[in-house]
């Protein structure tokens, strides 16, 4: 059965201010960190970088794994292309994250259930930009 995102999810994730590793937040990057600025100012994110390299973005400091990150994660959005983010789910799974965003256009039917499975809110293939003005936040 394929994965729907539930609406009511959607609102909480993005009213409820909360820490959210983005995953791919590079400063190569720019659609996530237009996203990943949008959290942090206009939805009052705190924000987490994740990258190959460990970069700092938006003068945040980055982390190399979601393991890495120190006091826990609530989302981790993931900016990746659909066949690297089971990895990802799993490291969110692994890392005790309460929920995943997989990004516009990343889609991962088995990821997204393992995530539902471990007790994870799950929002597929839709981006945050997109869906608070939409919800009116």
């Amino acid at each position: 059965m394929a994965h729907q995102n539930d609406p009511e999810v959607i609102r909480r994730l993005l009213s409820t201010p909360a820490r959210w590793a983005v995953v791919g937040l590079s400063p190569h990057r720019r659609v996530a960190m237009g996203v990943s600025d949008y959290l942090r100012k206009s939805l009052d994110m705190e924000i987490i970088p994740v990258n190959l390299p460990g970069d700092d973005v938006l003068g945040l400091k980055g982390y190399r794994r979601l393991a890495d990150i120190p006091g826990g994660i609530d989302v981790v959005d993931c900016f990746v292309n659909s066949h690297k983010v089971g990895p990802v789910v799993d490291q969110a799974i692994e890392a005790g994250a309460k929920a995943v965003w997989l990004q516009l256009g990343v889609v991962d039917e088995a990821a997204a259930r393992r995530a539902a499975a471990a007790g994870l809110d799950v929002v597929m293939d839709t981006c945050p930009a997109i869906e608070a003005p939409r919800l009116g936040l």
